[in-house]
């Protein structure tokens, strides 16, 4: 096997956290050959900046709408992506233990996409800026929604820091919120306010569903819960549906139960049967 197919094979058989550090290594090593490319024709931006990163000006944005998007998936330089990646890595891996990977690409590019606005208005709208011509490129509003959104929904669950403990999600989101806070008026002032709305974004998702009374679990882990297919016109069997029915109604209640362990004690304090229980729910 080769190196490509190598790589085919870990990107189609990898979890969605790893296909979004996939994707956002592949853009960027491309987007660092074509600025080597046009750095020597003296020009500031490549094609792939000029056309994906999302500009301050409406515009442009009007003209590219796409923007509001890619932004996402770009990043300024090594360090850059490397941050980024590392907290999308832990963050991801963290978020898919209790929620499904569709529900994390959900909260990447919802996040992206309320980030960028944020990033618009306030660029648009502040004083400081009117002087300012600047572009956004970065993961961090996507990431920042998928924190946040997390530490909403289980704000005490622990987790273990080396040389620093145990630390509660609320505590680690106040920190990760109050950076950005301080950064609106710094260099990359643009990008905290990006972070805050993806932030935001995860925040108000998660406090909506449990304001409207709504079980947190039926409104964002559609996984687990099997859909009830429409009704066919078939001969069943009245004994075998109500079995089936009663069946299902105790799976749910299970995992319901599971859940409400999570959310007080954490996802440690599972049993190995319970953690396999889940697992299996997760798969269908």
């Amino acid at each position: 096997m080769g190196v490509i197919d190598d790589l085919k094979y870990r990107f189609n058989t990898g979890t969605i956290v790893q296909k979004l550090i996939y994707i956002n290594i592949t853009v960027f090593i491309i987007s660092l050959l074509l600025s080597i490319t046009t750095g020597l024709y003296n020009n500031q931006l490549s094609f792939i900046d000029k056309w994906f990163a999302l500009d301050d000006n409406y515009n442009e944005v009007i003209f590219k709408p796409w923007t509001i998007l890619t932004y996402g998936f770009l990043h300024a330089d090594f360090l850059h992506i490397l941050f980024n990646m590392i907290a999308l890595y832990f963050i991801g891996e963290l978020f898919v233990q209790y929620f499904t990977q569709k529900q994390l690409l959900n909260f990447y590019l919802l996040g992206t996409f309320f980030g960028g606005l944020i990033y618009l208005i306030s660029q648009n709208y502040f004083p400081l800026f009117a002087d300012r011509n600047t572009y956004l490129v970065g993961a961090s509003a996507g990431v920042s929604a998928i924190f946040i959104g997390l530490a909403t929904y289980m704000p005490n669950f622990s987790i273990n820091i080396r040389f620093i403990g145990f630390v509660k999600l609320k505590y680690l989101a106040f920190i990760w919120i109050g950076f950005d806070l301080f950064g609106l008026i710094g260099a990359n002032a643009g990008g905290a306010f990006s972070h805050l709305g993806g932030a935001l974004f995860g925040f108000l998702y998660v406090n909506q569903a449990s304001n409207k009374g709504v079980s947190i679990w039926d409104n964002f882990l559609s996984l687990f819960k099997r859909k009830q297919k429409p009704l066919q016109t078939v001969y069943k069997s009245k004994t075998r549906k109500n079995t089936a029915s009663k069946h299902s109604g105790d799976t749910q209640q299970k995992v319901d139960a599971i859940l409400d362990k999570i959310s007080k004690s954490g996802y440690d304090a599972l049993t190995k049967a319970e953690k396999e229980f889940l697992f299996k729910q997760g798969k269908k």
